[in-house]
C-alpha cells in the first residue's frame, strides 16, 4: 500500500498531470470565450445576414436543433482554434508531430 501511495505521489507531482490540470482550467476559460464570440457576436451576424434565429430553430416544438447548431459551430471554432494554437506553439519550440495515423486514399 506504502509502494502504491509513493508512485501515485510521483505520478502527481510530475509535469504531465500539472500541465493537464493547467490545460484544463484554461481550456475552460477558452470555451467560455468562444461561447460568448458565438451567442453574441457570430450568430446574431448570420441573423442579421440572412435573418436567421437558430436558436429558436425547433423539431416537434420540443427538440431545440438550433441550441445544438450552435453548439456545433462552439466545438468547431474551439478545436480549430486549439489546431491553430498548437501548431503555432510546434513552430515556435521547432517541434515535429508526426502522425502515426496512416493516410487512405
Amino acid at each position: 500500500m506504502k509502494n502504491l501511495i509513493q508512485e501515485f505521489k510521483a505520478f502527481a507531482i510530475q509535469g504531465n498531470v500539472m500541465d493537464l490540470a493547467i490545460a484544463v482550467v484554461i481550456g475552460t476559460a477558452f470555451g467560455k470565450i468562444v461561447t460568448s464570440l458565438v451567442d453574441h457576436i457570430i450568430m446574431p451576424t448570420i441573423g442579421m445576414i440572412g435573418n436567421f434565429n437558430f436558436s429558436s430553430w425547433t423539431i416537434l416544438k420540443q427538440i431545440r436543433i438550433g441550441l445544438f447548431f450552435n453548439n456545433v459551430i462552439n466545438f468547431v471554432i474551439i478545436a480549430l482554434s486549439v489546431f491553430v494554437a498548437i501548431k503555432v506553439l510546434n513552430k515556435i519550440t521547432g517541434r515535429k508531430v508526426i502522425s502515426d495515423t496512416p493516410v487512405v486514399k
